[in-house]
């Protein structure tokens, strides 16, 4: 069934998850306008002292992480890739910089294209702490 599902639903399913997932964790989330360049979610905390962006990636299941045919400009505080959308979705969460460091870049005839493979955030499932540990070290 999921296979017919269009992959903006898919992106739709991650986002909205992971804003219940943060929200249980006291973030206020709000999400951009989809499809939009950029980040797909804004958070803050209950005190409105500390504020997060983040860019989400959602799978259907165990795959790499597209980033497209151009090298992606990063410009989140953090990727979460929601994995197993379907299922029993699975959460990662990297700090943007750390992504950047591991995209992966692969040329055929001229063209690009670049992922993250999975090996490369399997380490980072449910790692909720490095929000919450970026926000104390958050100075405004």
């Amino acid at each position: 069934m999921n296979k017919e599902i269009p992959n903006q639903l898919v992106g739709n399913i991650g986002l909205f998850y992971i804003c219940y997932e943060l929200s249980k964790r006291y973030w206020n989330c709000l999400p951009t306008t989809r499809n939009a360049r950029g980040v797909d979610l804004v958070i803050y905390d209950q005190d409105a002292k500390n504020h997060f962006t983040i860019q989400i990636k959602a799978l259907r299941k165990r795959n790499p992480v597209p980033f497209g045919n151009k090298r992606p400009q990063l410009i989140a505080d953090f990727v979460i890739i929601v994995r197993n959308v379907f299922d029993k979705p699975e959460v990662f969460i990297m700090k943007s910089e750390e992504v950047n460091k591991r995209i992966a870049e692969k040329e055929m005839q001229g063209k690009y294209s670049y992922w993250l493979q999975y090996k490369d955030y399997e380490g980072y499932k449910e790692r909720w702490d490095i929000i919450e540990e970026s926000k104390r070290g958050f100075k405004r």
